[in-house]
């Protein structure tokens, strides 16, 4: 009995111990700093544009959307995640970091199938930039009905 009390504690702790080394890394699209952003590394980043308005289209358009920025630091600029508000609308990063002193732009989409009205969209990015590394970018559309 008591060699099946220990080995159950011994299984409970391995167990404790396993999620604990899962759960050390928090990913990035939650909102933390991920271990591959050092501090020492971050900059600064201006936003050229990170509202738009995009006026009147019909439902069912695509709408292709662009913000535009500039790394103003001096350390290289990583975007390390974009991440939607939604499913209807879909954005990447640069695939590379964004050298001191130039500029780069995250592009998406957005699919208005099944849409009407005024439409408020915003894209969560998250970079290696000083002060906060959260940033969003939102853009309005009015979709108006198919005829």
């Amino acid at each position: 009995m008591r060699f099946v009390l220990v080995l159950a504690s011994v299984l409970v702790l391995a167990s404790c111990q396993q999620n604990a080394n899962k759960n050390a890394k928090v990913p990035a699209a939650a909102g933390m700093v991920s271990e591959s952003l050092d501090s020492t590394q971050f900059t600064t980043i201006q936003w050229l544009d990170s509202v738009k308005e995009y006026g009147k289209i019909t439902e069912g358009q695509k709408l292709e959307v662009l913000f535009r920025f500039k790394n103003t630091g001096d350390k290289p600029l990583i975007i390390e995640s974009v991440r939607p508000s939604c499913g209807c609308t879909v954005a990447d990063p640069p695939k590379e970091p964004i050298a001191a002193g130039a500029e780069g732009e995250i592009k998406g989409s957005f699919d208005s199938n099944g849409k009407n009205g005024q439409q408020h969209k915003t894209i969560y990015v998250y970079a290696n930039t000083k002060g906060r590394q959260n940033h969003e970018l939102t853009f309005t559309v009015d979709v108006q009905k198919k005829q």
